[in-house]
């Protein structure tokens, strides 16, 4: 009796793993399938780095947090407003809201963190970085690299948000497209345009738009 009831028990505990087993694969599998249809932007490091010096300049808080949220959200709005962000960047979904991923790297570059950027002597040219985390801008922005739509977008998210607390701008970042990507993951072009309430026809306006332009370079 005994060897049945444990082999019964055995057979359960084999079929409950097996059906983890399964939902995990088909987790991973959907997080890939994600992956692979979603849509990042084209970096673009001259206009990024003038975007970081006209921020910078304009902000009484210069930590990389403040920095990065501004960005994003001038990226945001400009993304949504012109088929195109400012910088480029791609933002990952970070404990406290969206991270430039490239912008953060020059940043360590220049922190003395890494060595990978091969401009760093040009880059301590235009910023360096006291302790830590705050960013003592050189030079201003040479607003002859920036449209006037990416001065307007980059002025009204100082605008709106260069004056909030830490846990204001979290709170802020923390909307659709950063619930909607997974911790420490790319976030999408189109979960950035789903939050600024752009529709279907659009986001696959502007999608195909950065896929074609990948595609020719």
């Amino acid at each position: 009796m005994s060897n049945k009831y444990e082999r019964n028990n055995l057979l359960l505990l084999y079929s409950v793993f097996s059906y983890f087993a399964v939902i995990n694969k088909l987790v991973i599998f959907a997080s890939d399938v994600h992956l692979s249809t979603m849509t990042t932007p084209i970096f673009n490091s001259e206009k990024s780095l003038q975007a970081v010096l006209y921020v910078a300049n304009r902000l009484e808080r210069k930590d990389f947090h403040k920095i990065f949220k501004v960005l994003y959200f001038a990226d945001m709005e400009h993304l949504n407003n012109y088929g195109r962000s400012i910088t480029g960047d791609t933002y990952i979904a970070m404990e406290y809201g969206p991270v430039p991923s490239a912008i953060y790297d020059i940043f360590k570059v220049v922190r003395g963190d890494s060595y990978q950027w091969p401009q760093v002597d040009t880059l301590k040219r235009l910023f360096t970085v006291k302790n830590r985390y705050m960013i003592e801008p050189i030079k201003d922005a040479d607003l002859s690299l920036l449209s006037n739509s990416d001065i307007t977008a980059l002025q009204n998210s100082i605008d709106e948000y260069g004056k909030l607390s830490w846990d204001e701008i979290v709170e802020r970042s923390h909307a659709y497209a950063w619930n909607s990507t997974q911790l420490n993951s790319r976030i999408s072009v189109e979960d950035i345009l789903k939050e600024k309430g752009a529709d279907a026809e659009y986001i696959d306006y502007v999608t195909s738009l950065i896929n074609l332009q990948k595609e020719c370079k």
